[in-house]
């Protein structure tokens, strides 16, 4: 408010006739009004409390960080609306503290605040008197955006680096491998001409050093896969019939797990521009990794839905979901809570994903299940042409 009103106001307050109070509470009630007005504009939430930690004002950006109804919560201390905030400890410094922290209801995100001290000048009366401290601002900044940017540029930068270390994974591993598995060959051959008796054991070693090259080839593979860049071959494709192919694929495993797939495939899907193998393998590694988190006679349900601008595949999972901690991991490499899991499999995905313009989205219930959501793209759309005379 107006701090010279309101001074002009105390000074007179003892000469104020009856007449005028209406007057003064109405210009003190329009100017309330209008920094409310303001303060819901900004996008930055603003919580102003008493000395006690107990909510005088709230504006919309701030109710809507954390869920908050402003009517609810006013005269409430602020620490018992937004659990976790240490709230004794940021005002005991007696200044201006700044601190993140990651808000999980109702949308998961990352916020950066500050609180400051709220003193008022003493009244005419007492003038040079110390200033009263008389509660506290939080000013709150949604940070989650740069946060998703940053994390987006190092998850590049170390995909550029495991792409050079691939180049020479195939150069200095596969190369021998190649030649390793050539020499058995011809050890396999020259052990038939072997007596009976002695070739019994020696086939047996001959065996096991086959199986452990063919898993190092296969282990290698796997990893260029990942991370590897592929030229897609994209057509118009019906995603529905690829989500039955991938799961139809899978059913012998889907029947030993007793699981219970429901699909709910909207029938008014558009095609969709897309690698039909590459997404098949991407839906295959989903599936995989749903399948081996429940036990047996767990349910997956699988569902695609259209906007207007992308086309989504979801996969709700009754599982133990992941948590919080694990969630910033799941997708880096050779990261896996499985006990026999390579840790590749959905970064095999979202490099998929990614490559056909999309992303993925994760809502984790843990104990509860997990939701894995596709994103696609309609249309790679870098340009429209105005009609002309268009402004």
């Amino acid at each position: 408010m107006n701090s010279g009103f309101l001074d002009k106001l105390i000074e007179r307050l003892n000469r104020v006739r009856p007449e005028e109070v209406q007057g003064y509470l109405l210009r003190l009630a329009d100017e309330k009004g209008f920094l409310e007005t303001i303060f819901n504009a900004i996008h930055e939430g603003v919580i102003v409390t008493d000395l006690k930690g107990r909510i005088n004002y709230v504006n919309r950006a701030a109710c809507e960080l954390f869920g908050l109804e402003r009517e609810k919560c006013m005269g409430e201390p602020l620490s018992d609306r937004l659990r976790g905030l240490e709230w004794d400890k940021l005002v005991d410094a007696g200044k201006m503290m700044s601190r993140d922290m990651e808000v999980f209801y109702p949308q998961h995100r990352f916020v950066n605040f500050y609180v400051v001290p709220l003193s008022l000048d003493p009244p005419t009366a007492r003038r040079g008197a110390a200033r009263e401290l008389v509660g506290y601002a939080v000013i709150l900044r949604d940070t989650t955006e740069t946060r998703r940017s940053t994390e987006e540029t190092i998850q590049s930068e170390k995909l550029t680096a495991l792409t050079l270390l691939a180049a020479g994974v195939a150069h200095e591993i596969g190369n021998p491998l190649n030649s390793l598995h050539i020499h058995l060959q011809l050890m396999e051959r020259k052990l038939r001409k072997v007596p009976a008796g002695p070739r019994g054991e020696l086939e047996k070693a001959l065996q096991v050093a086959q199986d452990e090259i063919t898993r190092l080839d296969s282990i290698v593979q796997q990893f260029l896969g990942a991370i590897r860049p592929v030229r897609l071959e994209k057509k118009l494709e019906n995603v529905n019939a690829l989500v039955t192919e991938s799961v139809t694929f899978l059913q012998p495993e889907i029947g030993d797990r007793n699981i219970l797939v429901e699909q709910e495939l909207r029938k008014d899907l558009p095609l969709l521009e897309a690698d039909r193998n590459q997404l098949k393998q991407a839906f295959y590694n989903v599936l995989k990794n749903a399948f081996q988190a429940m036990r047996s006679g767990g349910i997956l349900r699988i569902r695609t839905n259209v906007d207007d601008q992308f086309l989504t595949v979801s996969f709700a999972d009754t599982g133990g979901g992941i948590s919080q901690e694990d969630m910033s991991k799941i997708f880096e490499p050779y990261f896996t809570t499985k006990a026999s899991g390579s840790g590749l499999g959905l970064l095999i995905v979202r490099r998929i994903v990614r490559e056909h313009g999309g992303e993925i989205d994760l809502m984790s219930d843990q104990g509860k299940g997990l939701t894995l959501t596709i994103r696609l793209p309609l249309r790679h759309q870098v340009a429209r042409m105005l009609e002309e005379g268009t402004r």
